[in-house]
């Protein structure tokens, strides 16, 4: 063991980079404001656990859907440990010192000014999370990388260029990158002295991304490939130093390269005029007889597809814990403006319209927030259990979570686009104006249900990848839809589903019933288009509403009983969020199942069916006044979002 000092004279920089960098060993620390010291004692583990001995389950991914969980089997943001809420709070505290005063030359793209606060990230370490210390990097857990992402996303712009960078520019170099690939450029991307960008979108195969025209040609003597092409919409085209760019060899052999900025007969395009995210940069890519070294293929001939698919798994959930992060972030301007704003003699945050925009909100960012570090625990969980963590072993393991991924990603980008827009109608006139934060939350929401694969494209591959599992015997995902069929075939039993005198027994009540409506629509679905099902892409997003529904009640449900159990003040806040979740959730469900009835039969069958849905629906609303006023006072007094 050893101890390391960090002087008083060190400046707030040095002093978080030092500590940061070595908390990836810490076992404990100890801050001492007083004295103006940080004292870390240093120990040789490698990873920070979740806890010695953690309970978090690695459930197969999509089983949510078929299997019953406890609150101690997932994780939530209150299982953190010191460590990890120190990083946490250095990322938050980097945040307002760094990202919030420079949003107005951020937003106009003062030159340099984007690419100098990613260089101090990396400073700081946050750029290099994901990358294996032998390359530079921190090689730390999922867990520390996710409450990374989720404290820097106070700005879009920002947030967009970081979550590119580190994201779906960095993995496939750690992925599939050879030695001497990662040893040449993950050094520079995770310190943040280069910028990474993902060249895969071309302005006729957007989501279609098989269908790319680039080309790549290999020389008579295999020594380098010319590569023609244009790639379009490029996250940090304009300030990127690497591009991984994704090319047809010989027009048929989808395949990826590594290709430096200054290569010549590469050139990037004019910044493109958005509607939002506005200092971010967004440019073309124009390949004109642009010849790199064979050595710069990245992976395998023809394997391109394997890179940029899995890659974006966790491009989608980082893009969702972004999404949370925003929205906490917008919520606490949206409470703090009530508290200030008068009309008709007191603060707007006393009346009831206003306080129904507050607590619907909060219970929003709660679901997202409960799915994202749900979904990390069971990574991390994961990949704890492997022996030795290679990076193609890492990223299968990530690959289990897809639907996980895809679900957080429809659900936070939505999420933040409801509070925007409720954050604009608080505000009133002043949330139209550009002077205030309002409009420009409103702006640069909307391009999160578009990257990383429209959220069109994202609910189709919820339901598709569920299906694809169970019928491949991977999910038993058909005995379950089955065993539905036949109950609910019988006649209707008298006998709760929620759990008698348990915590939030209505709401689990909410959950079951939800569930055996998902698995219902299902069986009906699969019964009338069988293996046509996939081209009812109608009938297969109205599925994936109610599948984001399960996940984001059931992990809302025992997240707040655990809360309840431990005897938190926030238990009563998570408590009534999980009260209106449940509302909205069997509201949401049934009208989808609905949806899919009716596009599956008439007549007597038909009414038979939605006889069934009737029954499965049946269930006591709440007292939504009394919840919303409940949430609405914690976030009021707290001037925030009422838990973590």
């Amino acid at each position: 063991m050893q101890e390391r000092w960090i002087p008083p004279a060190a400046s707030v920089d040095e002093k978080q980079g030092i500590a940061f960098r070595t908390l990836q060993n810490a076992r404990h620390l100890h801050f001492f404001a007083e004295l103006g010291y940080c004292v870390l004692t240093v120990g040789d583990t490698k990873h920070m656990p979740t806890s010695t001995a953690s309970p978090i389950v690695a459930a197969p991914g999509g089983s949510f859907l078929l299997e019953t969980r406890t609150p101690a089997e997932v994780f939530t943001l209150e299982d953190l440990n010191e460590e990890q809420r120190q990083i946490a709070a250095t990322a938050a505290q980097f945040a307002r010192d760094e990202i919030l005063p420079n949003v107005a030359a951020i937003e106009a793209k003062e030159p340099g000014v984007l690419a100098g606060l990613m260089r101090k990230a990396g400073a700081l370490g946050f750029t290099s999370v994901d990358i294996p210390e032998e390359y530079g990097g921190m090689g730390m857990d999922k867990m520390t990388s996710t409450l990374i992402t989720d404290q820097l996303s106070v700005l879009g712009s920002f947030s967009t260029a970081f979550g590119a960078h580190t994201g779906i520019a960095t993995l496939p170099l750690v992925w599939y990158g050879s030695e001497e690939q990662k040893h040449s450029y993950l050094p520079r991307l995770g310190s943040g002295e280069w910028v990474g960008g993902y060249a895969l979108s071309e302005a006729s195969s957007g989501s279609d991304a098989m269908h790319i025209r680039t080309r790549a040609t290999l020389s008579s003597d295999g020594s380098y490939y010319t590569i023609d092409g244009e790639k379009q919409w490029i996250t940090n085209g304009g300030i990127a130093n690497l591009y991984t760019v994704f090319a047809k060899i010989d027009g048929e052999k989808f395949s990826a390269f590594l290709v430096e900025r200054d290569t010549p007969g590469l050139s990037v395009g004019a910044e493109e005029h958005k509607l939002g995210i506005h200092g971010s940069s967004t440019c073309p890519l124009v390949l004109d007889g642009c010849k790199i070294p064979a050595a710069n293929l990245l992976g395998e001939a023809g394997k391109g597809h394997h890179i940029a698919f899995n890659v974006l798994n966790v491009g989608r959930f980082k893009l969702g814990v972004a999404c949370v992060g925003g929205a906490r972030h917008a919520l606490g301007h949206m409470i703090r403006y009530a508290k200030q704003r008068r009309a008709f003699g007191k603060p707007i945050a006393e009346f009831g319209l206003i306080q129904r925009k507050i607590s619907a909100s909060a219970m929003r960012i709660y679901a997202g927030e409960s799915m994202a570090y749900r979904t990390v625990g069971m990574i991390d969980a994961s990949l704890a259990q492997l022996e030795v963590q290679s990076p193609r072993e890492t990223q299968k393991r990530i690959e289990e979570y897809a639907v996980e991924c895809s679900i957080l990603k429809v659900y936070g980008s939505e999420m933040l686009s409801l509070i925007a827009d409720e954050l604009v109608a608080t505000m009133g006139g002043y949330g139209y104006v550009e002077e205030y934060p309002a409009e420009r939350f409103y702006r640069d929401a909307r391009i999160n249900r578009i990257f990383e694969g429209t959220n069109e494209i994202n609910r189709l591959i919820i339901t598709g990848w569920l299906m694809k599992r169970a019928l491949a015997g991977q999910l038993p995902l058909l005995p379950a839809i089955k065993k539905l069929m036949d109950e609910v075939t019988q006649p209707p039993s008298l006998d709760g589903a929620g759990g008698g005198d348990e915590v939030l027994a209505r709401e689990a009540e909410v959950l079951a019933s939800a569930k055996k409506m998902a698995l219902f629509a299902a069986g009906v679905a699969s019964q009338r288009f069988m293996a046509a099902l996939q081209d009812e892409q109608e009938v297969m997003a109205d599925l994936a509403e109610m599948i984001i529904q399960v996940y984001a009640l059931e992990s809302a449900l025992l997240r707040a009983r655990k809360l309840a159990t431990a005897g938190k003040n926030s238990a009563e806040a998570a408590a009534a969020m999980t009260g209106l979740l449940a509302d909205e959730t069997i509201a949401l469900a049934e009208q989808a199942s609905r949806r899919v009835l009716a596009a599956c039969g008439e007549g007597d069958l038909l009414r038979t069916q939605l006889a069934i849905l009737r029954r499965l629906a049946r269930l006591t609303p709440a007292d939504a006044v009394g919840l919303s006023r409940t949430v609405a006072r914690h976030c009021i007094q707290l001037e925030r979002y009422p838990l973590y």
